[in-house]
């Protein structure tokens, strides 16, 4: 077991310190940012790359609300969620960590959001300037968009579903579900992301998390529950 602790800590931090560090140091760079595709294509990136180096060890969870939804779904012992969870939380805090020690060495640093997930005036389109998200849409789609996540996750995994395109499929559906929903909440679909530059930015970040468990763990629990549904009819027929 402490070697499938140790993998999802170690995912987890690469979860964090990719994906969050190509939004904090790589987005806005002047005339070079990658921008949302960018952003998008490097959490995708984490997963893909983790999935091929920790998946045959621990499942590459990286995520509670993945391991919710496969514990929901049958396909993973309840009794280990809370190890799976704090191993989640150390490893994209240690994450969040590292890339703070990075990004602050910058003359002028500030803070900011630091990759939160937020909603109402911190969701990324108050930037517009019409006034961000508020919390029922950011919920809507963050428990839908981890519903489809936790979908797609079982049926790559499945052991009818040709094994090699698991870390592809699973990597390129995080990829788009960014893409859509980054203008939204900042896209967390991940409660230890959230948490880990939530912790870090303080503030506003940790008064709005409660939303980034509660609606990625309901749409987690439901997309698991969904594709087991899915698969027990197919067997049925």
């Amino acid at each position: 077991m402490i070697g499938k602790l140790l993998a999802e800590a170690i995912g987890t931090f690469w979860l964090v310190l990719g994906g969050c560090g190509s939004a904090v140091l790589a987005a806005a760079y002047p005339d070079l940012g990658i921008g949302f595709v960018g952003v998008s294509l490097a959490f995708g990136l984490t997963v893909l790359t983790m999935a091929a180096a920790i998946g045959h060890i621990s499942g590459c969870h990286l995520n509670p609300a993945v391991t919710a939804g496969l514990v929901a779904s049958g396909r993973f012992p309840a009794k280990d969620l809370p190890g799976y969870w704090a191993a989640q939380v150390f490893g994209g805090l240690a994450g969040a960590g590292v890339l703070y020690l990075v990004a602050s060495g910058l003359p002028g640093f500030q803070i900011g959001g630091f990759a939160s997930n937020g909603y109402g005036d911190h969701s990324p389109a108050a930037a517009l300037g019409a006034g961000g998200y508020p919390w029922q849409s950011c919920f809507i789609i963050e428990a839908v968009l981890t519903a489809v996540f936790l979908f797609v996750i079982h049926g790559a995994t499945d052991k009818r579903a040709p094994g090699v395109i698991a870390p592809i499929a699973i990597g390129l559906c995080l990829t788009l579900i960014h893409l859509v929903s980054i203008p939204v909440t900042n896209t967390s679909v991940n409660p230890a992301r959230s948490t880990a530059v939530a912790v870090v930015a303080g503030g506003w970040a940790l008064e709005q998390l409660w939303l980034f468990w509660v609606a990625p763990l309901v749409g987690g629990i439901v997309g698991g529950l969904a594709y087991r549904g899915v698969a027990e009819c197919d067997d049925e027929a």
